[in-house]
């Protein structure tokens, strides 16, 4: 977070308003993912404010996609998914395509949350499939995590077993790639799954020693979660 400050500051020195709107554009990307939603929706307003004045199209529509996920994130599901639709035709048409995996993350998590898992699952999918042939395997763990997740709501048979399989799948790739945070996610999720089943011991031995390798931050969103349950009773 506070590079992400400083790189903005930095830009902002530059005067050079594409610079500016990129450092923006990762800045947001960070507040949203540690859960600082009011710092998010600050560098949101910046993001177009500048994108505006100087007419670049492809950091409007950015600006558009963030404010969809934000509204997502507090709750106002349908209004965030047609603000990403919206988006993301936008990008494509343009053709920006260096944010459209992280978007089509936040879109799934939309469309799920407005009951429309079918059209969910199919489009985590598709963005997989994506991602293996363009090879932006950044993504990929995070795309299997929030996949097991839509899994494990579906009503079918298996779906434990199968959502097992692209946490650990996530995990192992995370790992692979020394993404803490995307392993961190996978193994909350992963361990949550493994208490549900009355696996507690084995959910703790997962995860406390990725949550211990974290020493700042622990006042964010994922680490506060991976806090409370490792200290929820067996």
């Amino acid at each position: 977070m506070e590079r992400a400050l400083l790189t903005v500051e930095d830009a902002e020195v530059l005067n050079h308003p594409l610079t500016l709107s990129i450092a923006l554009v990762w800045a947001i990307s960070v507040f949203l993912w540690v859960g600082d939603l009011a710092r998010a929706e600050e560098h949101i307003d910046r993001l177009f404010s500048r994108a505006e004045f100087h007419s670049l199209g492809p950091y409007l529509a950015l600006g558009r996609g963030f404010k969809g996920e934000l509204a997502i994130r507090r709750g106002n599901a349908s209004s965030g998914v047609e603000s990403l639709r919206s988006c993301l035709a936008e990008l494509h048409a343009a053709p920006y395509e260096l944010l459209t995996t992280p978007l089509n993350i936040s879109f799934v998590q939309g469309l799920a949350a407005t009951g429309r898992s079918a059209e969910a699952l199919s489009l985590i999918e598709e963005t997989i499939q994506q991602v293996e042939t363009s090879g932006d395997l950044c993504y990929m763990a995070e795309l299997l995590r929030v996949k097991g997740n839509l899994v494990l709501a579906a009503p079918q048979a298996g779906t434990d077993e199968e959502a097992e399989l692209c946490f650990r799948r996530s995990l192992e790739l995370s790992d692979r790639q020394g993404a803490r945070a995307w392993e961190l996610r996978s193994a909350i999720d992963l361990a949550f799954l493994l208490a549900a089943r009355g696996r507690h011991d084995a959910a703790q031995a997962l995860l406390q020693p990725i949550f211990a390798r974290f020493g700042e931050g622990l006042e964010t969103a994922d680490l506060q979660s991976a806090a409370r349950l490792l200290a929820t009773p067996n």
